[in-house]
């Protein structure tokens, strides 16, 4: 009777796991324009802005080309709350066109 039992919640399991990785969200990436960099710190501290937002996947800025990257989960969060993130940090950012 265990075998049964154990049998049907084990693949009860497998089924739940399986609906988990076919619904789960594509992660997105946006550059972002950040104008307002005037040192080679100020990357720094957006990179460290951006991880904070829960759902970030990966974030680079690059004080050369006043841009960040940013790879999120949008089942987490979105870009508003990617450019919050870096304005609450000093640093303005809009949608890279």
């Amino acid at each position: 009777m265990l075998k049964r039992i154990t049998l049907p919640f084990f693949l009860v399991l497998s089924l739940l796991a399986s609906i988990n990785t076919v619904y789960a969200a594509e992660p997105q990436t946006v550059v972002l324009d950040i104008p307002n960099m005037t040192c080679n710190f100020c990357p720094i501290t957006i990179r460290k802005a951006l991880n904070k937002v829960d759902g970030v996947i990966e974030a680079k800025a690059s004080f050369d080309t006043k841009t960040a990257t940013v790879t999120f989960d949008p089942a987490k969060t979105n870009i508003e709350e990617l450019i919050k993130a870096t304005t609450n940090a000093g640093y303005p950012a809009t949608v890279k066109k």
